[in-house]
């Protein structure tokens, strides 16, 4: 074999090793989830019996039947006069939320277990209205988490946030700012979020929401207290790029059913 011929060969075994380390890479990269967030808004309790009924008893183990594992469900604090009752629904891909929709209209099981929900007359409606977001889950966190908290359930605190910006071009300034460092500091200061996304559809946009976790309230407060006073949020907020990419924050306070799985 001629040297030229030789190095010709080397050349090519490394280019093909590349293309192999790079695929290699790219698969491994984990996708990012589409996260549905559904709200029921209620008048009255014997309308969250009966929604809370057939989430229980039928809607999410019919969405456990197609796949999903883990679906959130959080209520309102018992103190607020506003009652709302919010789904957390996790999809691998959009397709996903397509095919489940589909499984759905064909689960005989679940149309008899949800019948008194879904066959209620107009002049006895289970709920007043229900909003749904679409988002998809942030690069620097492209997977939901399960938190591990421990404390009795009625005492924790799920803090879901909207952040509002007045412009796309804002708004994806904020989302690169979760992406450069927030989301490491909410990490590193035990936060337990269990998703960031920015919202595909829904009625606030452009926004992200995102929620975290905590065993109760004192607990809440001191991270959050933790996090202002944290050198690194201080060094970063007050950087030029990311000055005036929010414009309102909605915060809602929540815990979770006996029967959620975060």
């Amino acid at each position: 074999m001629t040297p030229r011929k030789q190095r010709s060969l080397t050349c090519s075994f490394l280019f093909f090793c590349f293309c192999i380390l790079t695929a290699t890479a790219y698969g491994k990269a984990p996708s990012r989830s589409y996260y549905q967030i559904k709200v029921y808004h209620l008048k009255s309790s014997a309308q969250q019996q009966r929604v809370e009924k057939f989430l229980e008893t039928a809607y999410l183990p019919a969405l456990r039947r197609t796949g999903i594992k883990t679906i959130g469900v959080f209520k309102t604090m018992e103190t607020d006069t506003v009652k709302r009752i919010y789904v957390f629904i996790p999809y691998r891909n959009w397709k996903q939320i397509e095919e489940t929709e589909l499984a759905l209209q064909k689960d005989q099981r679940f149309k008899a277990n949800g019948k008194g929900y879904l066959d209620a007359s107009y002049d006895n409606q289970p709920y007043e209205r229900i909003e749904t977001t679409i988002l998809r889950a942030f690069e620097g966190m492209p997977q939901p988490f399960v938190p591990q908290l421990t404390g009795p359930r009625q005492d924790r605190v799920y803090e879901l946030r909207s952040y509002e910006s007045a412009t796309e071009t804002y708004f994806a300034n904020k989302v690169k700012m979760f992406n450069s460092g927030e989301i490491d500091l909410f990490k590193r200061l035990g936060f337990n979020a269990l998703f960031y996304g920015e919202a595909v559809a829904g009625a606030n946009m452009p926004n992200l929401m995102y929620m975290t976790s905590f065993e109760n309230k004192a607990s809440r407060d001191e991270h959050w207290k933790s996090f202002g006073n944290d050198p690194f949020w201080k060094e970063l907020s007050a950087l030029p790029e990311y000055q005036h990419n929010v414009s309102r924050i909605f915060i809602y306070f929540l815990y979770p059913a006996a029967y959620s799985d975060f």
